[in-house]
Protein backbone atom coordinates (compact mmCIF):
# COMPACT_ATOMS: atom_id res chain seq x y z
CA UNK A 1 0.00 0.00 0.00
CA UNK A 2 1.42 3.09 -0.84
CA UNK A 3 2.12 6.08 1.58
CA UNK A 4 -0.35 8.84 2.11
CA UNK A 5 1.10 12.62 1.43
CA UNK A 6 1.85 14.77 3.59
CA UNK A 7 -1.43 16.51 5.05
CA UNK A 8 -2.19 20.00 5.76
CA UNK A 9 -3.09 20.35 9.59
CA UNK A 10 -5.01 23.71 9.18
CA UNK A 11 -7.75 22.34 7.04
CA UNK A 12 -11.58 22.33 6.93
CA UNK A 13 -13.48 19.52 5.78
CA UNK A 14 -9.82 18.53 4.22
CA UNK A 15 -9.56 22.07 2.34
CA UNK A 16 -6.02 23.10 3.45
CA UNK A 17 -6.60 26.99 4.69
CA UNK A 18 -2.98 27.86 3.63
CA UNK A 19 -3.40 27.82 0.10
CA UNK A 20 -7.02 30.18 0.48
CA UNK A 21 -5.08 33.00 2.24
CA UNK A 22 -2.29 33.68 0.56
CA UNK A 23 -3.34 35.27 -2.54
CA UNK A 24 -4.55 38.23 -0.56
CA UNK A 25 -0.96 39.11 0.67
CA UNK A 26 0.85 38.49 -2.47
CA UNK A 27 -2.10 40.48 -4.15
CA UNK A 28 -1.33 43.39 -1.93
CA UNK A 29 2.01 43.65 -2.20
CA UNK A 30 2.07 42.89 -5.65
CA UNK A 31 -0.31 45.90 -5.85
CA UNK A 32 1.63 48.02 -3.31
CA UNK A 33 4.51 47.99 -6.14
CA UNK A 34 2.34 48.74 -8.42
CA UNK A 35 1.12 51.83 -6.52
CA UNK A 36 4.82 52.65 -5.78
CA UNK A 37 5.89 52.74 -9.14
CA UNK A 38 2.76 55.16 -10.11
CA UNK A 39 3.75 57.00 -7.30
CA UNK A 40 7.46 57.69 -8.86
CA UNK A 41 5.77 58.08 -12.59
CA UNK A 42 3.33 61.12 -11.58
CA UNK A 43 3.70 61.90 -8.07
CA UNK A 44 0.02 61.85 -6.96
CA UNK A 45 0.16 61.14 -2.83
CA UNK A 46 -3.12 59.14 -3.48
CA UNK A 47 -0.37 56.49 -4.51
CA UNK A 48 1.27 56.71 -1.66
CA UNK A 49 -1.47 56.60 0.67
CA UNK A 50 -2.96 53.53 -1.30
CA UNK A 51 0.27 51.64 -1.15
CA UNK A 52 0.52 52.25 2.44
CA UNK A 53 -2.97 50.60 2.96
CA UNK A 54 -2.18 47.90 0.98
CA UNK A 55 0.95 46.88 2.87
CA UNK A 56 -1.12 47.09 6.50
CA UNK A 57 -3.41 44.80 4.92
CA UNK A 58 -0.82 42.48 3.44
CA UNK A 59 0.48 42.14 6.68
CA UNK A 60 -3.00 41.68 8.44
CA UNK A 61 -3.79 38.63 5.71
CA UNK A 62 0.02 37.71 5.41
CA UNK A 63 -0.38 37.27 9.87
CA UNK A 64 -3.32 34.80 8.98
CA UNK A 65 -1.61 32.83 5.97
CA UNK A 66 1.51 32.46 8.14
CA UNK A 67 -0.36 30.80 11.07
CA UNK A 68 -2.04 28.35 9.05
CA UNK A 69 1.27 27.37 7.38
CA UNK A 70 3.18 27.35 10.26
CA UNK A 71 0.40 25.10 11.83
CA UNK A 72 1.46 22.97 8.63
CA UNK A 73 4.79 23.40 8.88
CA UNK A 74 4.75 21.94 12.66
CA UNK A 75 2.17 19.61 12.15
CA UNK A 76 3.59 16.86 9.71
CA UNK A 77 7.62 16.18 10.15
CA UNK A 78 7.49 15.24 6.53
CA UNK A 79 6.91 18.80 5.25
CA UNK A 80 9.96 19.81 8.02
CA UNK A 81 12.10 17.41 6.12
CA UNK A 82 11.30 19.34 2.54
CA UNK A 83 14.24 21.99 1.95
CA UNK A 84 11.76 23.43 -0.04
CA UNK A 85 9.45 23.93 3.24
CA UNK A 86 12.04 25.66 4.81
CA UNK A 87 13.09 28.01 1.65
CA UNK A 88 9.49 29.11 1.57
CA UNK A 89 8.88 29.90 5.26
CA UNK A 90 12.18 31.72 6.08
CA UNK A 91 11.99 33.78 2.73
CA UNK A 92 8.14 34.57 3.32
CA UNK A 93 9.52 35.41 6.86
CA UNK A 94 12.17 37.84 5.39
CA UNK A 95 9.36 39.69 3.27
CA UNK A 96 6.99 40.08 5.76
CA UNK A 97 9.54 41.62 7.77
CA UNK A 98 10.97 43.98 5.37
CA UNK A 99 6.99 44.89 4.22
CA UNK A 100 6.37 45.85 7.86
CA UNK A 101 9.74 47.77 7.96
CA UNK A 102 8.67 49.38 5.13
CA UNK A 103 5.19 50.15 6.20
CA UNK A 104 6.45 51.59 9.45
CA UNK A 105 8.64 54.09 7.26
CA UNK A 106 5.85 55.59 5.42
CA UNK A 107 3.41 55.13 8.53
CA UNK A 108 5.86 57.51 10.53
CA UNK A 109 6.90 59.73 7.95
CA UNK A 110 5.49 62.94 7.26
CA UNK A 111 6.76 63.35 3.90
CA UNK A 112 5.48 59.61 1.82
CA UNK A 113 7.44 60.97 -0.86
CA UNK A 114 10.48 60.93 1.05
CA UNK A 115 10.36 57.17 2.16
CA UNK A 116 8.50 55.60 -0.62
CA UNK A 117 11.88 57.11 -3.28
CA UNK A 118 13.63 55.28 -3.70
CA UNK A 119 13.52 53.01 -0.36
CA UNK A 120 10.40 52.28 -0.53
CA UNK A 121 10.11 51.11 -3.77
CA UNK A 122 13.39 49.23 -3.47
CA UNK A 123 11.71 47.34 -0.47
CA UNK A 124 8.22 46.69 -3.00
CA UNK A 125 10.70 45.56 -5.61
CA UNK A 126 12.84 42.89 -3.33
CA UNK A 127 9.29 41.91 -1.60
CA UNK A 128 8.32 40.78 -5.07
CA UNK A 129 11.23 39.41 -6.16
CA UNK A 130 11.43 37.28 -3.04
CA UNK A 131 7.97 36.17 -3.37
CA UNK A 132 8.32 35.13 -6.42
CA UNK A 133 11.35 32.28 -4.99
CA UNK A 134 8.77 31.29 -2.24
CA UNK A 135 5.51 30.80 -4.35
CA UNK A 136 8.00 28.35 -6.89
CA UNK A 137 8.87 26.77 -3.95
CA UNK A 138 5.17 26.47 -2.46
CA UNK A 139 4.93 24.86 -5.58
CA UNK A 140 7.37 22.55 -5.21
CA UNK A 141 5.66 21.40 -2.23
CA UNK A 142 2.73 21.07 -4.06
CA UNK A 143 3.80 19.19 -7.53
CA UNK A 144 6.71 17.73 -6.60
CA UNK A 145 6.77 16.79 -2.99
CA UNK A 146 2.40 16.71 -3.32
CA UNK A 147 1.98 18.48 0.18
CA UNK A 148 -1.71 18.54 0.99
CA UNK A 149 -2.68 16.71 -2.15
CA UNK A 150 -5.63 13.91 -1.74
CA UNK A 151 -4.49 11.48 -4.87
CA UNK A 152 -7.96 9.64 -6.00
CA UNK A 153 -7.92 6.22 -4.55
CA UNK A 154 -8.93 3.45 -6.52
Amino acid sequence: MPTRNPESTASIMGHPLHPMLIPFPIAFLVATFVCDLVFWRTGNPAWATASLYLLGAALITAALAAAAGLADFLGDSRIRNLSPAWHHMIGNVIAVLLSLWNWWRRYDAPDAGAVILPTGLILSLIVVLILLYTGWQGWEMVYRHRVAVHDARL
